[in-house]
């Protein structure tokens, strides 16, 4: 035991992965003889280069007093509690990386493998999976003239971020060495003059490198959007995950305006165009080798231009329904709605809710040798091979309505129109609807039944409408609870009989609250689930909308059809354990009455 754990000033020494295992047999975690086995071939293995934790985890063993696996973070908190120190993980989204990185050399780092994560005018913490080698910490304590707090971490997170904060930062510092000047902005009329003055250039190597960070570390955090947000004194790196927006880097306003330049080269944009909106497209790859597209996004704002990358997984495409949120009797509904020979399938619901993707994986599966599909899109969002996709060009007059003039010459099966915004739009989509085409768009309208009052107030005669509309589906996304760490718990009743009255649905004998853990970054939540809402056109149906009858008398009916209201979808899933009575009050339309 004195070994393992030594008096101070009796020399510093690391980790043993037999001084660990013969402790844990001690103590009785495992049993004596599972250790002799594998302590033999341990030794002849790690040659001294393999942490001990990152020997023993991978083994499965479970303690035989708690039944708890003994994984790298069992340990770490199993030893932390032993010589002092606490466990932490980290999460390089809440690591301010250019303030960490400046607290010592990468040498000195890689020396010691000491990883700084939190510096502030009087101390710095530093993590550590040697808690037993502290030679360099009375040095480092004089050479900063800061309070040295010390946590440990795991070993292989330690290993990786080290080179990755500081080669990050080594790329910014001497982008802007590049550059000669830091340049603060001050106020727009400055702004003006920022592209007729010599910056950092949009090919240094340092800025190229940048970019290929800033993609393999979004994928690898699994954003969906990437913002590049200039500001005064700095540009704000942030990503979107789970529908939330993440802080993770600032940058000089030279590096960023290089940062934005080299994405513009990338989607073959206009680079000397920074007073007008500008859209492109990037493909690249995921560190694992799949493909993935960026669509991009500038716009001009007081401090330069803002740009964000909407990121697209073409494996999304090849997800069933039931893993976008679909319920059986939902994926029959719309199986049914997209299986017709003709007519119109709506789909709603604001920005960002899913819409694309549920429209491109319907495409993808009814996309066979044997039918021709085509889009107009603005912008196309995925390239897809399977089906032909064109783009709106209002520039040159090439419109939603112009574009599908064009597609039912092109002697189509099924059409998807991107959106339909306006009159003329409807009126070509109805058309094709009429001449025996499937025709497949969205609208911006709170739920299902509100679809057909919005195709109305464009002033569609309500005749078509109701002998066109095969059936339409609202939908929403809800952050879905951490498998890992939901906790049962149950919901007011108040609150739950606001959510599904008037449907009366049973309150669920046990639903779950979000907790946080690792996996999930003590959010609670880990990835999105759909809520789909659907309005089939039967014939009473049909004939109020015919007769132009009032909106509410459409729902009613809609109801008594069978349409199952977004709450009740979110309620739903709340008693499958799938997400929070909060997290669907979040989205969920409020007028349902």
């Amino acid at each position: 035991m004195k070994k393992f754990f030594p008096v101070r000033g009796h020399g510093d020494h690391r980790l043993s992965i037999k001084a660990l295992v013969d402790t844990l047999t001690e103590e009785g975690h495992i049993p004596a003889g599972t250790a002799a086995a594998f302590l033999i071939p341990a030794r002849t293995s790690a040659h001294g280069k393999t942490h001990p934790f990152n020997a023993i985890a991978p083994q499965g063993w479970r303690s035989q007093i708690n039944d708890e696996l003994i994984d790298v973070e069992w340990l770490g908190h199993w030893l932390g509690a032993k010589v002092g120190l606490a466990w932490f993980h980290i999460d390089p989204l809440k690591i301010d990386v250019a303030s960490v990185s400046g607290v010592l050399s990468h040498g000195y780092a890689s020396r010691y493998g000491i990883l700084p994560i939190a510096v502030d005018a009087t101390s710095a913490t530093l993590a550590t999976a040697e808690p037993f080698v502290r030679d360099w910490e009375d040095e480092l304590s004089r050479i900063l003239k800061r309070e040295i707090k010390r946590v440990m971490a795991n070993p292989e997170d330690i290993a990786r971020f080290l080179p990755e904060f500081y080669n990050l930062s080594r790329f910014v510092k001497q982008a802007v060495a590049q550059s000669g000047t830091q340049n603060n902005l001050a106020n727009f009329e400055q702004l003006v003059q920022l592209g007729r003055t010599g910056n950092v250039d949009a090919n240094d190597h340092h800025i190229v490198a940048l970019v290929d960070w800033l993609f393999q570390y979004a994928f690898t955090q699994r954003a969906s959007d990437i913002h590049l947000e200039p500001r005064r004194e700095a540009g704000h790196v942030r990503f979107r995950i789970d529908g939330l927006l993440h802080a993770v880097y600032q940058v000089p306003p030279t590096v960023m305006n290089a940062l934005i330049s080299r994405i513009k080269v990338l989607g073959r944009m206009d680079l000397a165009e920074k007073r007008r909106p500008q859209d492109g497209r990037v493909k690249t790859k995921t560190p694992d080798g799949r493909e993935i597209e960026l669509r991009l996004s500038t716009m001009p704002t007081a401090f330069g231009e803002k740009l964000v990358m909407r990121i697209f997984d073409p494996a999304i495409l090849v997800r069933d329904f039931a893993a976008l949120g679909f319920g059986p009797d939902e994926q029959q509904r719309w199986q049914g709605y997209v299986r017709q020979p003709h007519g119109i399938v709506l789909v709603t619901g604001p920005t960002g809710s899913g819409k694309t993707t549920t429209l491109y994986t319907t495409l993808k599966q009814l996309a066979t040798e044997e039918v021709n599909v085509c889009t107009v899109e603005d912008p196309i969002e995925m390239i897809e091979t399977s089906f032909n996709q064109m783009q709106v060009q209002p520039m040159i007059d090439l419109t939603f309505a112009e574009g599908v003039r064009t597609l039912l010459r092109q002697d189509p099966d099924i059409i998807m129109v991107g959106e339909i915004r306006d009159r003329e739009t409807a009126d070509m989509a109805i058309q094709a609807a009429l001449t025996g085409h499937l025709v497949l768009s969205t609208l911006h309208t709170n739920d299902a039944p509100s679809a057909v009052t919005r195709l109305l107030e464009l002033g569609v005669p309500p005749y078509l409408v109701s002998s066109t509309l095969v059936g339409v589906m609202a939908q929403r996304l809800v952050r879905t609870l951490c498998p890992h760490c939901k906790q049962p718990g149950t919901p007011l009743e108040a609150e739950w009989n606001a959510l599904v009255a008037p449907w009366k649905a049973a309150l669920p004998k046990t639903a779950y609250k979000a907790v946080g853990c690792l996996e999930c970054r003590n959010t609670g939540f880990l990835g999105r689930i759909g809520l789909y809402e659907m309005l089939s056109i039967s014939n009473e149906l049909r004939r109020l909308v015919a007769s132009v009858a009032h909106p509410g008398l459409i729902k009613e009916q809609a109801i008594k059809d069978g349409l199952k209201p977004l709450k009740l979808a979110g309620a739903q899933k709340i008693a499958a354990g799938l997400t929070t009575l909060e997290e669907v009050m979040k989205v969920v339309p409020s007028d349902f009455d």
